[in-house]
C-alpha cells in the first residue's frame, strides 16, 4: 500500500505501535541487563560474597550461640571486619571506607547475619544508619570528624530517632533542641537505640520549631559518651540478644552549633531518606537469617533417619524445603534490585519497603519451618534453629514495622497512577 492511500488515523496509529514498541524494546534491554546483574554477579561482588561467607562460617557461626546467650558484643569480629571494610561499604576510599556500591553493602550484611544475626545488626547500623546520613548531608569537616574514625571498627555509631511516645510516627519528636550562644541544647529521650551501649557517636533527631511540626525537626551529632547524656538499661530482648538496645538520655546536652547536620528543620527528610536505605540492610539481615534457617533444617532432613530413610525423603518434608527455597530466592531478588535502583540513582522507596517486608516475613516463615523439621530439636539450644527464630522476629519490627512498609508501598502505588 503507498503511502497517499493511508489515512491519517492509520498513520497515527502506526506511529503508536512504532513508539510502543521502541519501548517494549528499551524495556526488554533492560530487563536482560538487570537480570545479567542479578543471576550473575560481577567479579568483585562474589568474591566479597565469598569472602563475607567464609569469615560468617569461621569466625561468627561457632560463637553465635555464646555471644546471644551472654549478650556479648563482638568487639574482636567487628575490629576485624572493620579492617576488611565491611563497617564502611559506600564510603569513599578516602574517608577510610571500602569505596563500594549498595548491592556490596547488601551481600555483605546477608553473610554476615547467616553467621550471626547480631553482628548482621551492627554492621548495618554503621554503615546506613550512622555513617548513611553524614556521607549524604555533612560538610566535608563533618565527614573527616565523624566518619573516618568509624571505619575500622575500632568505633561504631547509632541513630537516635524512635522515642517511647512516638513509635512508628517518626514525625513526633518530643526531645527538644534549642540554641543559647554558640551551643545547641537537647532535652529528652530516645527509644530502642541499637547500638547505644557499644557506640562512640549518634545521629540524634529533636525538634527545635514545634510550630512546624515534622518540618521542624534537625539532626544533630552527639559524641559517646558527653555530659548530659546518659543511657538506659540494656534490653533484654527476645533475639539479636549481642547487640546492644536501650533508651538514649538527653539533659541539658549542649554540642556546639557545628555539630547540625544539614540544615535546620531537614531532620525528617534526612530520617526518611536514611530508613529508605537502612530497611534494605535489615532485608538483607532477614534474609541471612533465613537462610541459616534453610541451611539448618536442610542439613538436619539429610541426617536424620526414620521410617527407614533420611526425613529428606518424605514429602511433606521436601514441600517444606521447596516453599522456604522459594521465599528465600524470591525476598533476595527484590533486595538485590532495591540496591541496584539506589546504585543507579533511580526512585527507591517502595522497592526497599518490598524487599523488607518480603524478607522480614520470609525470615519468620523459614525459620518456623526449619523448626517444625527438626521437630523436638528445634525447640532446644542445641540446635541454631530457635536462635534463628527469635532473631527472625524484630526484622518485622525495626526500621519500620510490616504494616508501615505495606503503606509505604501503597503510597508510592498510588503516587504512580496519579502520575
Amino acid at each position: 500500500m503507498s503511502a497517499e492511500y493511508i489515512s491519517d488515523e492509520e498513520k497515527s496509529k502506526m506511529a503508536a505501535l512504532f513508539k510502543a514498541r521502541k519501548a517494549l524494546n528499551r524495556a526488554v534491554r533492560f530487563g536482560k541487563n538487570c537480570f545479567t546483574q542479578l543471576a550473575g554477579l560481577p567479579e568483585l561482588h562474589q568474591i566479597l560474597r565469598q569472602t563475607c561467607q567464609d569469615y560468617a562460617a569461621k569466625e561468627l557461626a561457632p560463637i553465635a550461640a555464646q555471644l546471644d546467650k551472654n549478650h556479648s558484643f563482638p568487639a574482636k569480629q567487628i575490629q576485624e571486619l572493620g579492617a576488611m571494610g565491611v563497617l564502611a561499604m559506600e564510603v569513599p576510599e578516602n574517608l577510610g571506607g571500602a569505596g563500594m556500591d549498595y548491592l556490596a553493602y547488601s551481600l555483605a550484611v546477608e553473610e554476615i547475619s547467616r553467621g550471626c544475626a547480631s553482628t548482621g545488626v551492627i554492621v548495618s547500623v554503621n554503615n546506613s544508619l550512622y555513617l548513611g546520613p553524614i556521607l549524604k548531608f555533612g560538610t566535608e569537616e563533618q565527614k573527616q570528624q565523624w566518619i573516618s574514625p568509624f571505619t575500622t571498627g575500632e568505633k561504631v555509631g547509632c541513630f537516635a530517632l524512635s522515642e517511647p511516645g512516638n513509635g512508628s510516627d517518626a514525625g513526633a519528636a518530643s526531645t527538644l533542641a534549642h540554641q543559647e550562644g554558640d551551643e545547641w541544647v537537647l532535652n529528652g529521650t530516645k527509644a530502642w537505640i541499637t547500638n547505644c551501649w557499644d557506640a562512640s557517636a549518634a545521629v540524634v533527631f529533636a525538634t527545635t520549631d514545634k510550630s512546624l511540626k515534622h518540618k521542624g525537626i534537625s539532626a544533630f551529632l552527639v559524641p559517646m559518651p558527653h555530659p548530659g547524656l546518659s543511657l538506659g538499661k540494656k534490653e533484654d530482648k527476645l533475639g539479636i540478644r549481642a547487640s546492644s538496645t536501650a533508651n538514649l538520655i538527653l539533659e541539658d546536652c549542649r554540642i556546639p552549633l557545628v555539630n547540625l547536620l544539614g540544615q535546620c528543620g531537614m531532620g525528617f527528610k534526612i530520617a526518611m531518606q536514611t530508613l529508605d536505605s537502612g530497611r534494605i540492610g535489615i532485608a538483607s539481615q532477614a534474609l541471612g537469617i533465613a537462610q541459616a534457617a534453610f541451611d539448618c533444617a536442610t542439613d538436619y532432613a539429610q541426617k536424620r533417619i526414620a521410617f527407614g530413610a533420611p526425613i529428606a525423603k518424605l514429602q511433606a518434608i521436601q514441600f517444606k524445603l521447596a516453599d522456604m527455597s522459594v521465599a528465600i530466592e524470591s525476598a533476595r531478588l527484590l533486595t538485590w534490585k532495591a540496591a541496584l535502583l539506589r546504585d543507579g540513582k533511580k526512585p527507591y522507596s517502595k522497592a526497599a519497603a518490598m524487599a523488607k517486608l518480603t524478607a522480614s516475613e520470609a525470615a519468620t516463615f523459614v525459620s518456623h519451618q526449619a523448626i517444625q523439621v527438626l521437630g523436638g530439636m528445634g525447640y532446644v539450644t542445641d540446635m541454631p534453629a530457635e536462635r534463628h527464630y527469635r532473631d527472625a522476629r524484630i526484622t518485622e519490627i525495626y526500621e519500620g514495622t510490616s504494616e508501615i512498609q505495606r503503606l509505604v508501598i501503597a503510597n508510592e502505588i498510588l503516587k504512580e497512577y496519579q502520575q
